[in-house]
């Protein structure tokens, strides 16, 4: 079919009575409803209207410590086309609110709903009214250059799978800049992330992520990468580590019996590899033992290498003997003799 017989059918349907009948009805019905739309748009209404909000004019030597841009949402009264021409026109546009106007000495600012109405019905048609503006009072924090360095945390549920664990975390950067007022800075000593979610992961899992908020704070940065290494639970003991007295009176020595004992604990596999005897401290009380005199003493596990769990000491008590080593410095000079 070629475009001049598709042409000749839609004349020729044109022209019928037929064609004529749906175009008059057509031509009705779009009157009809511009008439609707006209009556119903003359009607009063009322409409919640979100308008975006600026502090300016903010001095070189200021730091606002809250959102820079926050919003209000006004309740407007006025006639439907009104109404509309405020939706998709940009007869609203942004408030900006200066500075100085609304600022305290305590590192707060304050703008009252009045204010607002003020700055709102400069944009308004002279029939527009405004029944309510939430919030009642807007408040901005903001700094004259007070700052802070702190460590950042992770915060939330990290869960890998079974039989791995969290052995390290790692944060890029470890701390951040914090502005606020001087009260504020004084009452953070550390910032949080977000609150994390994640489960079920053997491999390093590596997160960007973003800061929790906190009032009246500014942070830079505002989000920071966070690595959690894991590694495979494994039940592993150390031997042959000594027993150390400790609180010993001078020219007294403590001997147990046995020298050297054992620790059982729950660590990484890559731990473990790098552990040694020495990494741990074994340690027998001589106040305790002068205050409870007994046939055997108990012995404390002092130090444990970071990175293990559940340490436990081969036995608790041991036998001992106190000696004196000025007599043992008198044997040693008989014997030379």
């Amino acid at each position: 079919m070629t475009i001049r017989s598709v042409w000749k059918s839609v004349r020729e349907f044109l022209f019928t009575k037929t064609s004529k009948e749906i175009l008059l009805f057509l031509f009705f019905l779009g009157l009809s409803g511009v008439f609707w739309l006209s009556l119903t748009l003359n009607e009063v209404y009322e409409k919640d209207f979100t308008i975006p909000l600026s502090v300016v004019e903010v001095p070189k030597n200021a730091v606002l410590t809250s959102e820079e841009v926050d919003t209000v949402r006004v309740t407007i009264r006025d006639k439907g086309f009104i109404l509309v021409a405020y939706q998709y026109g940009d007869a609203l546009g942004r408030l900006m609110l200066p500075f100085r106007n609304y600022t305290h000495n305590n590192g707060t600012g304050v703008i009252p709903a009045s204010e607002i109405q003020k700055y709102v019905y400069r944009n308004l048609a002279s029939s527009s009214r405004i029944t309510a503006v939430k919030p009642e009072k807007l408040e901005f924090f903001y700094s004259f250059g007070s700052k802070k360095q702190v460590p950042v945390r992770w915060s939330g549920r990290v869960i890998p799978e079974e039989l791995y664990f969290i052995s390290r975390v790692s944060y890029e950067p470890d701390s951040i800049t914090i502005y606020a007022s001087e009260d504020k800075l004084d009452s953070i000593n550390m910032v949080y992330t977000e609150l994390l979610n994640y489960a079920n992961f053997r491999d390093t899992l590596t997160v960007d992520c973003n800061l929790a908020k906190l009032k009246g704070v500014k942070t830079v940065p505002d989000h920071i990468r966070v690595r959690f290494y894991t590694d495979v639970l494994t039940e592993e003991r150390i031997d042959n580590i000594p027993i150390v007295g400790i609180n010993m009176p001078e020219g007294k020595v403590l001997r147990t019996f046995p020298a050297k004992t054992s620790v059982s604990f729950v660590a990484g596999v890559s731990v473990y590899r790098n552990l040694k005897p020495e990494d741990f401290t074994i340690i027998a009380d001589y106040q305790e033992l002068r205050k409870n005199p007994s046939e055997k003493c108990r012995i404390y596990l002092k130090k444990v290498p970071n990175g293990i769990s559940r340490a436990m000491l081969e036995t608790n008590m041991v036998d001992y003997l106190i000696e004196s080593q000025e007599q043992d410095q008198g044997q040693d000079q008989e014997q030379k003799q």
